[in-house]
């Protein structure tokens, strides 16, 4: 995964956590079947990433996201 670093911080390794910099940034997420999802976060949302039997999973709180 890439993280733009003008619109994200990785702000916890363990587990990993990133926050967004300024509002409106961005992150394109490709689902296991292939389908695209566009989300924007707030200034300071914060996106929770864990590995779970191979895959990566995401987790965001909704008041996060614009």
């Amino acid at each position: 995964m890439d993280f733009d670093k003008h619109f994200w911080k990785q702000v916890s390794n363990n587990p990993v956590i990133f926050q967004a910099i300024q509002d409106d940034a961005n992150l394109e997420i490709e689902d296991v079947s292939h389908k695209l999802h566009k989300l924007n976060f707030k200034n300071r949302g914060k996106l929770n990433m864990f590995r779970v039997t191979g895959r990566f999973r995401l987790t965001w709180n909704d008041d996060d996201v614009i």
